[in-house]
């Protein structure tokens, strides 16, 4: 009897040694409101299409011209019916940015750092955009309606670093 007993407690200590390790926390799924938020600064809540009317109602600076830190508020479009909102990590030219979001077409509930963003506007006002698209390595063909900028948040590039190891993933762009 001690001899089996001996056999199963070896057998199961070997069993569970060689199981792989279950991680501690499953990743984080970011919405692009909790993210930017997290990352901006901006304590704004809600679904994103409503970050527009909360900063007027506010009478936090608003306005069509990007700066880094801008949060880009996308208007309801499709099937993203809640909008987006997406922070600005750099102006490359006065009609192209890159940007910094969280839960945006292939990358489900993953961040994305500096994704190329184009106002394709007639009126180069970045009330339409265009975002890059990594699956094609091209700008996507879909136009979005954005309703403008949200100034005075400031990019946390340690807070990113966080939220990215939060989500078990690290530091991703494209060209």
């Amino acid at each position: 009897m001690m001899k089996r007993f001996g056999a199963a407690l070896a057998a199961l200590t070997l069993a569970i040694s060689l199981a792989p390790a279950a991680p501690a926390t499953s990743a984080v799924y970011w919405q692009c409101v909790t993210f930017a938020r997290a990352f901006s600064g901006l304590q704004i809540f809600g679904d994103a299409w409503t970050w527009w009317r909360q900063a007027t109602d506010r009478n936090l600076r608003t306005g069509r011209v990007a700066e880094p830190g801008a949060v880009l508020v996308f208007q309801p479009h499709g099937r993203m019916t809640r909008g987006h909102v997406a922070v600005v990590s750099q102006v490359m030219t006065e009609r192209v940015v890159q940007v910094t979001h969280a839960n945006w077409g292939g990358s489900r509930g993953r961040i994305e750092r500096d994704v190329t963003m184009v106002d394709v506007s007639p009126e180069g006002d970045w009330s339409q955009v265009k975002v890059w698209h990594n699956p094609t390595g091209d700008l996507g063909t879909t136009v979005y309606p954005t309703y403008g900028f949200i100034y005075g948040g400031q990019p946390n590039y340690l807070q990113l670093a966080s939220l990215e190891a939060q989500s078990g993933q690290s530091a991703q762009g494209q060209p």
